[in-house]
């Protein structure tokens, strides 16, 4: 499914135009992401959280040169499914 096919989905279901759709769905993402970049954790019940993880910095490799390069510390968003969320989607529920 692609953002599109979402906004298409919220409009249909929620009985709107397809711009008030892409409102919501813009509206739901950007919180998010704002939550996210102030370090906050997100947890909708029955669908799983949103958090960030700290990658320490590493020294890596370029793959074409083989030369040594450093990768410096970052934030990385990470998704973790909520239990019911699992169950349903293999079929347990």
């Amino acid at each position: 499914m692609t953002k599109a096919d979402l906004i298409e989905q919220v409009a249909t279901t929620a009985e709107v135009t397809r711009k008030d759709g892409e409102v919501i769905v813009e509206t739901i993402f950007d919180s998010i992401v704002k939550s996210l970049r102030a370090g906050d954790k997100i947890e909708i019940r029955g669908f799983g959280s949103f958090r960030t993880r700290q990658r320490n910095p590493r020294t890596g490799r370029n793959p074409k040169t083989g030369a040594k390069v450093e990768v410096p510390a970052k934030k990385i968003p990470y998704f973790k499914p909520s239990k019911e969320l699992k169950d349903i989607v293999n079929g347990e529920k």
